[in-house]
Order: C-alpha cells, then sequence, then structure tokens
C-alpha cells in the first residue's frame, strides 16, 4: 500500500479528534500508529485513551513553553530548538518502519510560528518511505505544505460556544 499525506486544517473544531480517529481505525486494523502532538502540554485527555490502545505509541515531551506571542526571542530559539528535535525524533522512529502511520498533530501551526525547521519537514514529506500514511493537523497551511497533501480537509467552524465566552470543558474540546 503506498502512503498518503493528510492534511486536517481550519479554524473549526474536530482537527485532533479526526486524526486521532483515523489513529484508532488504523490501530484497530493491526497496522502501528506513532501520534505526537506540537505546541500541545503533554496532557491531552485523548492521550490518556491512545496510549492504552495496541499497536498506537504515543510519543510526547513534557515541556510547554505557551502561546509563542508572550515568548521572547530567546524563548523562541529555544522553543524552535526543542520542536526541531522533536521533529527529528519523529523523523527518525518514522523511518525504522516500524509504523503504518504516523499523527503529528499541530505540527502545521510549528510550522507557521517558525517553531520546527521548515526544510526538515518537507525534506522528511518528500523522501517519507513509500508505504508511510501521514497525518498534520492545524490552521492554514502555507502553500508547500498544502501542494504535498493527497488528502486536505477543512474544517469550519460555523457556530461555536467560545464565541459566546464558554471556556473549553474537559473532555469536550480538551
Amino acid at each position: 500500500m503506498t502512503g498518503l499525506i493528510h492534511v486536517y486544517e481550519g479554524d473549526g473544531k474536530g482537527k485532533t479528534t479526526a486524526a486521532v480517529g483515523l489513529a484508532v481505525r488504523c490501530a484497530g486494523s493491526g497496522r502501528r500508529v506513532l501520534f505526537t502532538q506540537f505546541l500541545k502540554s503533554d496532557t491531552s485527555n485523548e492521550l490518556k485513551v491512545l496510549r492504552k490502545i495496541d499497536n498506537i505509541e504515543v510519543y510526547t515531551k513534557k515541556t510547554n513553553f505557551g502561546f509563542t506571542f508572550n515568548m521572547t526571542d530567546a524563548e523562541k530559539l529555544k522553543a524552535k530548538e526543542f520542536f526541531t528535535n522533536h521533529l527529528k525524533d519523529i523523523i527518525h522512529l518514522a523511518t525504522e518502519g516500524k509504523y503504518d502511520l504516523v499523527v503529528m498533530d499541530e505540527v502545521i501551526d510549528a510550522y507557521n510560528l517558525d517553531m520546527v525547521d521548515h526544510d526538515t519537514l518537507t525534506d522528511f514529506l518528500k523522501s517519507r518511505p513509500e508505504n508511510l500514511e501521514i497525518v498534520m493537523t492545524g490552521r492554514n497551511p502555507k502553500n508547500e505544505i498544502a501542494e504535498l497533501a493527497d488528502y486536505f480537509t477543512h474544517f469550519q467552524k460555523v457556530k461555536h460556544p467560545f464565541d459566546k465566552g464558554q471556556r473549553a470543558r474537559v473532555g469536550i474540546e480538551m
């Protein structure tokens, strides 16, 4: 089977949820999944369940830099080094041949915010193992990412309780 690239993007709720769903489907079929997140802490509730599923490896690092708009230039450089090294770790694991699907949640946002080295990600996407399926989530992918996608799904918010001041709820939005 030839692996394809999926992009789940947009301002709507459901990008991570769709990626988790595909990871579960893939693992349920006996395939092996590597799931990772960028820019999120290691406390996302979906990770608790994914860690319990056979054939899914969750690879995260327990560091939270906060929002980029609150970071100093020095903190941004440190965060970029951290997330680029995280990406390199994922690429190393993905190219060992142990996985059929790699999910990189929020990697598009990390790319857009210059929190990962651009060439490292695009080179990996272009030279990935032939049978490796890849899912990337985030908002507003740059053209170089969008053009590499085989699937491009746009999630559009029509209405969301956040617009009325409702905070994210545990188990529903986080």
